[in-house]
């Protein structure tokens, strides 16, 4: 299987390649702004090194959020068009699903996934070998706090609680309970999204909260 996968939700563009018997190809490039001009050439790019083209394309993957909400957006609506026009399967995993699942799964624990929503807000799921357990939850710090030591109260162990993402840093100090090194690789997206079975549902963005932007009339953007 041909898999190309696509992630524009952080500080970066990336795209990423994974053909059969040959090694992995990466391009990521960091920017602010900018995604929308920049990932369709960086994916005709990736696809002429490997000597392909879109339509030999396979599967497209995907990460859905939260994240930043425009580049959220754009990777989405990219790969769905994408797909559309190659005829090959499309595959949105939420980056809470993707930090978790460049965690150890050997470990059987659950893995808490934290995005750092902002204005004090973080967004929280735990996994097992990489399951959702739940569904994600936007919560105050404060709160994020509160569950997470309740959790410890009622004889979960520290090291149960293994944290992942760009908000774990806020969770516990780091005598309690010490996040792991937070350092999400597209190879295990790209192994997250090669085990996946369809079907599979169109990807649709996740986004922490509403977006501010509003059209006119008051309707969200």
């Amino acid at each position: 299987m041909n898999l190309l996968v696509i992630d524009t939700t952080g500080p970066a563009c990336s795209v990423a390649l994974r053909c059969p018997d040959r090694a992995d190809l990466i391009v990521s490039e960091q920017m602010a702004r900018g995604q929308a001009e920049r990932l369709a050439p960086m994916t005709q790019e990736i696809l002429a090194s490997a000597g392909l083209r879109p339509p030999d394309i396979d599967r497209v993957g995907v990460t859905t959020g939260p994240g930043s909400f425009a580049g959220t957006r754009v990777g989405v609506a990219f790969a769905r068009g994408l797909a559309l026009a190659t005829g090959a399967e499309c595959v949105g995993v939420s980056c809470l699903q993707w930090w978790a699942s460049g965690v150890d799964p050997a470990i059987n624990h659950p893995v808490i996934a934290v995005h750092d929503a902002r204005r004090g807000e973080l967004v929280i799921q735990s996994f097992t070998s990489g399951k959702a357990l739940d569904a994600p939850l936007t919560l105050s710090i404060d709160a994020a706090q509160a569950l997470l030591l309740e959790q410890l109260e009622s004889g979960a162990p520290v090291e149960a609680l293994n944290l992942i993402g760009s908000g774990a840093r806020f969770i516990f100090p780091a005598e309690e309970g010490a996040p792991v090194d937070f350092n999400p690789e597209l190879v295990d997206l790209l192994d997250l999204v090669s085990n996946l079975t369809p079907p599979f549902n169109s990807p649709r963005p996740f986004y922490a909260r509403p977006p501010d932007a509003k059209l006119p009339g008051g309707v969200s953007a």
